[in-house]
Parts: structure tokens; sequence; C-alpha cells
């Protein structure tokens, strides 16, 4: 996945609903540094409008009236790796992305429609996706806990905050913003956090999105 972000980045729009259709398409449209350039209804309008190099992110309704939103993004990134992928779902689904077959694992992102309705949220997390960091909806991570005997479990409390706002998309100087901690902290409770979840300096993994993987994995929303 590519580590900087397009000056403008290209996005495509798969959504059934024409209603919210229209309302991603304005919102990401009228942002700048976005620009919506394919909009369609369908798995087959998306297979046949989105060759490789088209887009730089791909916003993927799961449920699709000709497939499913995963299947799809699945081909497109095998056929564009570098491609971001961003999944939206009237359920609450997050545990679906740790299902995902190895070689396309990295850097999907999941929202809610439900409960990600803000416009700061979806478009941070496009441009997330942009640069391959997988983005979790952070309603969803908001009721998630530590199951019993875990590696997660482990982390101390501010570790665990901090484990819970990078996977929902935020770099270290928006958590420490957030937390009212410095920066260097931040770095600080990242590293202990990695260390503690096992997460090596794998030139090929990006850490920030094993670890966020990590937290779905052994966490649960009780939905």
């Amino acid at each position: 996945m590519s580590s900087s972000v397009p000056e403008v980045i290209r996005v495509a729009v798969v959504e059934d609903q024409p209603l919210f259709r229209s309302m991603l398409e304005r919102t990401l449209g009228q942002t700048p540094g976005l620009d919506v350039v394919v909009s369609v209804g369908t798995a087959t309008e998306a297979r046949a409008a989105l060759t490789p190099g088209v887009v730089d992110v791909a916003v993927l309704d799961i449920d699709l009236p000709d497939g499913n939103g995963i299947a799809l993004g699945v081909m497109l990134r095998r056929q564009q790796p570098d491609l971001g992928i961003l999944l939206l779902s009237a359920h609450d689904a997050m545990d679906l992305l740790l299902d995902l077959p190895p070689d396309v694992a990295d850097g999907w992102g999941y929202l809610s429609k439900n409960s990600s309705t803000s416009e700061e949220v979806l478009v941070s997390a496009v441009r997330s996706a942009a640069v391959g960091v997988t983005v979790l909806d952070p309603e969803l991570l908001s009721r998630v806990s530590p199951r019993a005997g875990s590696a997660v479990a482990r982390l101390t409390h501010r570790q665990y905050e901090v484990l819970r706002l990078l996977a929902s998309g935020l770099s270290n100087a928006g958590i420490g913003e957030r937390l009212g901690i410095t920066e260097k902290s931040v770095q600080n409770h990242v590293n202990a956090l990695y260390a503690t979840l096992g997460i090596d300096a794998d030139p090929s993994r990006n850490p920030r999105v094993s670890a966020a993987l990590k937290l779905l994995e052994e966490t649960g929303t009780g939905l």
C-alpha cells in the first residue's frame, strides 16, 4: 500500500441505495482533496468501471443486489494492490475483516451506516484508506471490551485507550490531542502496546494495521 496521500484522492462509491449514494457523493465530492470519479449501484457496474488505476479508494457497500462488497473488494485489490478499501454496512460486522484472504488483508476500513453518520469520520476513513491504514468504526470501538486472557487484556488502561484511537484511524498527534498528552508519550504507549501484543517490526506489514486487527480479534462488542 502507498505511504503518501495523493494530492487529490480519486474515490469510487459503490452503494445500491440511491439516497445514501447521493449523500456519499455530496459529502466526499465537496471535500477539498477528494474527487468522486465513479458512483454506481451494483457490483457488475463496479467491475466494469473500476479498472486498475481509475481510483485510489473504493467505498463499498457490503450488501449489493448482485453480490457483496467484500468479494468485490478482494477482486479489486488483487487487480490493484495499492487500492484503498472502505466497507460500509447497515449491520455491525467489523469481524468480517478477520476473514479476509491474507494476500489482501491489510488496510481495509469499516464503518457502520447505523453509527458513523459524521462527515468527519467518513472523510477521515477515506483519507486513511488511501494510505493503507485500517480504520474501524469509532462508535463500535467504544463498545468493545477485551476477552479474558487475551494479549489485549494485558494492556494498561492508557495503552488500551491509545489502541482504540489508533484503530479508529487517528495519528499519534491526533491521539495526543484527544487524550491531552504529548505526541512523544503517545509513541511510548504505542511501542509498549506493540510489545505486549507481539507486533514486531516486520517491514512487510504496517504495525498499526496489525494492532487494529489484533484489537478486533481479541475483543467482543456483544452485538
